[in-house]
């Protein structure tokens, strides 16, 4: 399999994506402009044996609307990631928790049907290769602490605040 990779500028930094040339669907995603971050976190079933620029993406369009208020953009947008049967559950779980509205480790457990399985959630959201579409950020510690983020605290303190006021603007 071959990838595409491009890269935007956002107001918190380049975002560069990876995805499947034959399909569009992205394999990784985040704020970087080094694709070599985003390839070794792609699972290695799905990891492309080569990987080329492309000028402009699609998908970039979608990032840009994001960026700049539409926060729903995001949820339409085909991603292509593996695991195990918990890991994949939890993923299409993530796309669920609402803009503005952040689940902490513990409801996002329950919310995928296991409530003890806090340490599990929050695996999922480090394991996941494809942020913003796979809205990780959207998840915090208990106590309404940010946790961790593999882009930066900074970066998912941004992307709450944004949803935050986004959402509220549209209600």
């Amino acid at each position: 399999m071959t990838a595409l990779h491009a890269t935007t500028s956002t107001p918190i930094g380049p975002f560069t994506v990876l995805v499947d040339d034959a399909s569009g669907a992205v394999l990784a995603s985040g704020w970087t402009a080094d694709v070599d971050d985003l390839v070794p976190v792609v699972h290695r079933s799905l990891r492309p044996a080569a990987v080329a620029a492309a000028d402009r993406l699609p998908v970039l369009d979608v990032v840009d609307a994001f960026h700049a208020g539409d926060v729903a953009a995001i949820d339409g947008v085909v991603v292509s990631q593996r695991s195990g049967p918990f890991l994949q559950e939890a993923w299409e779980v993530l796309r669920t928790v609402p803009a503005g509205r952040p689940d902490s480790y513990a409801a996002f457990a329950a919310r995928c049907g296991r409530p003890a399985a806090v340490r599990a959630a929050a695996g999922a959201c480090a394991r996941n290769a494809a942020a913003l579409f796979v809205p990780c950020h959207r998840v915090l510690a208990t106590g309404g602490g940010l946790g961790g983020f593999r882009w930066g605290t900074p970066v998912k303190r941004w992307l709450l605040d944004h949803e935050a006021a986004h959402v509220a603007r549209a209600a």
